[in-house]
């Protein structure tokens, strides 16, 4: 990491951010989850030059949370995440690049199970603020779409009826805050 991209520090504020995904089930509906608990940095040239800036990123698969205990269990389990042998999922950005106005393309390296792949995602920088206590807040709303299969994520299975019962691109979406560091 250069010299020149330490200069402010960034940490995700989890009471203000949010991580979800949806993916089609029965290609006739969307289910929508999220992960509850996560953590990351941002490490950013100076306070409002977000470009060539530096993300880390990981989700606590035990958090996963898409309303229904069943399904939750049987996405934790050795099926689909496998929680208990890979308990997290990791991004590493590898690039930060503003695209216009207020856009960034961010690529980087996902690691889901023991699998790591490039993806490129879209993130808009909603701006920053100071909140009641001092803090200063930077906010992104981030998003893009991934191949679960490419991730080891393959269970999958056809009703009676030739339906498929999970689909295979999954949309990501995160809304997150980060409070500048002393």
């Amino acid at each position: 990491m250069s010299d020149t991209i330490t200069a402010t520090k960034w940490v995700l504020d989890p009471t203000h951010s949010e991580v979800q995904f949806k993916i089609k089930h029965l290609v006739i509906s969307t289910v929508t989850g999220a992960f509850n608990t996560f953590a990351g940095t941002l490490q950013s040239a100076t306070d409002d030059n977000y470009d060539n800036a530096k993300v880390e990123f990981t989700l606590d698969v035990d958090s996963i949370n898409t309303n229904q205990e069943q399904r939750d269990a049987h996405l934790r389990g050795e099926e689909f995440f496998d929680a208990a042998k890979y308990p997290h999922i990791k991004f590493e950005s590898t690039s930060f690049v503003k695209t216009g106005g207020n856009e960034y393309k961010v690529t980087g390296h996902l690691t889901v199970k023991d699998i790591t792949k490039p993806v490129t995602l879209e993130a808009e920088y909603g701006g920053s603020a100071v909140d009641f206590y001092g803090n200063h807040k930077a906010g992104f709303e981030v998003t893009g779409k991934i191949n679960r299969k490419e991730f080891g994520l393959t269970w999958g299975a056809v009703t009676e009826a030739g339906s498929i019962v999970v689909g295979d691109d999954v949309k990501l979406s995160f809304n997150v805050q980060f409070a500048k560091q002393a």
